[in-house]
């Protein structure tokens, strides 16, 4: 970060100082990420049902708020694994304290804004999940990335999320086709929520939940002081309203408006927010184009329509295409939109990564955003498992990173 000089006789001005740490911003880009969003929603208007146009914008909203405060999900179990650090763990914890809160009327009572049926993410505990888990935690300390993390890296303009992003569909697509042997031939126990399977109710699973919220914060920090964990750097931004579109949001802020625009995903469409089943998807539906017969897959039964049918139909491919962009305009607003060099090593790393996060994903009923984030705001007991498998896999992963040139966080370093 720069330095700022007070010249002699200058009046002080804290958002001028500020200001100067922060690139100008990209003209030229903000307003083709601004035309792009607009022909979308234009077309969603006129060709979807409402429902759509709704979730683009609530998807731009979601990549505009992980890009302004670096909100990730990868960085923060890498931060803890490797030196200790809880400050974007503690954010998790934030975040899911405000989605249960929300998500426990909008269940109990069925909200919805079109009248349909609302339910969240509970899934089976079973092999499946804890391998998927596991191999999404390695994949996406290779990959660079979770699967919100490669979808607003993209639209920030790293290259390699780009490779990471097409074998994340690619692993993805495997994962569907194996999915039925991983599910029906293997051990699994039925879907455990903790509001309708244990009598406690969404009032007693929310109490339990804001508990073990807390309980996993307080851990962060009995950690932190152990390891004598360093802080994380602060990033270049500004202050008052120029914040909301320039410089870093607090993590804190950011874990709040992500949960709220999370509850209202699930009022929008039904189901929370979801990343990865588009991926599958797409996928599936390039492999159809190439003449394999992806219909007969268990995966696709009782949905083949959706191969079918334009991808625009499907709502979480709409809600993806809204993070790329939401990203792409907070990078722009910012000025730091920019391409970045590709090696040897990162694209391996890159390949591994996507694929292991695809496949892993598949099993695991989900991503960092289907199965963690949406798992536990929905009370389900395989968001929290998930979240720990995924975690061991992060452990693994400090392990591989050095092998493909990616730094490892060490407890004398600060970081962003």
């Amino acid at each position: 970060m720069s330095t700022y000089v007070q010249p002699v006789n200058e009046v002080k001005d804290p958002i001028k100082k500020e200001d100067s740490n922060l690139n100008k911003p990209q003209t030229p880009q903000i307003v083709g990420g601004l035309v792009v969003s607009a022909i979308l929603l234009v077309y969603l208007l006129f060709s979807q049902e409402a429902v759509q146009p709704l979730l683009l914008v609530i998807g731009i909203l979601l990549g505009y708020t992980l890009f302004h405060a670096r909100f990730g999900f990868t960085s923060a179990f890498r931060r803890l694994a490797s030196v200790g650090n809880g400050q974007a763990l503690r954010a998790h914890m934030l975040m899911l304290a405000v989605a249960v809160t929300l998500f426990a009327p909008i269940l109990a009572f069925g909200l919805s804004f079109f009248g349909g049926e609302v339910s969240g993410y509970v899934s089976p505990v079973g092999i499946s999940l804890l391998v998927g888990a596991f191999l999404f935690g390695i994949g996406m300390q290779l990959g660079g990335g979770c699967a919100s993390g490669t979808l607003y890296a993209v639209g920030g303009g790293r290259s390699v999320m780009f490779v990471t992003l097409l074998f994340f569909i690619v692993g993805s697509t495997v994962g569907a086709y194996h999915l039925p042997f991983w599910t029906e031939e293997l051990p699994s126990f039925e879907p455990v929520s903790l509001a309708t399977s244990t009598g406690l109710g969404y009032g007693g699973a929310w109490a339990v939940s804001i508990l073990l919220f807390g309980v996993i914060a307080w851990i962060t920090l009995v950690i932190e002081r152990r390891r004598k964990a360093p802080k994380m750097a602060p990033l270049p931004s500004t202050s008052g309203w120029k914040r909301i579109f320039r410089g870093s949001w607090p993590l804190f802020a950011a874990a709040i408006v992500l949960a709220v625009l999370n509850a209202l995903t699930l009022m929008t469409r039904g189901t929370p927010w979801g990343v990865t089943s588009a991926f599958a998807l797409w996928g599936s539906k390039v492999a159809q184009f190439f003449g394999v017969d992806v219909a007969s897959w268990g995966y696709w039964q009782g949905n083949v329509e959706a191969l079918n049918a334009s991808i625009f139909t499907d709502s979480t491919t709409v809600l993806n295409l809204g993070v790329i962009l939401g990203a792409f305009l907070a990078s722009a607003a910012g000025g730091l939109f920019k391409f970045s060099k590709l090696n040897l090593k990162n694209v391996a790393a890159a390949i591994i990564g996507g694929l292991l996060m695809g496949y892993g994903a598949r099993l695991a009923f989900g991503c960092n955003i289907g199965a963690y984030f949406g798992g536990i705001a929905s009370f389900s007991l395989h968001g929290y498992i998930w979240g720990i498998l995924a975690l061991g896999g992060t452990f693994v992963a400090l392990y591989l990173r050095p092998l493909f040139g990616l730094s490892v966080p060490k407890s004398k370093d600060s970081f962003c």
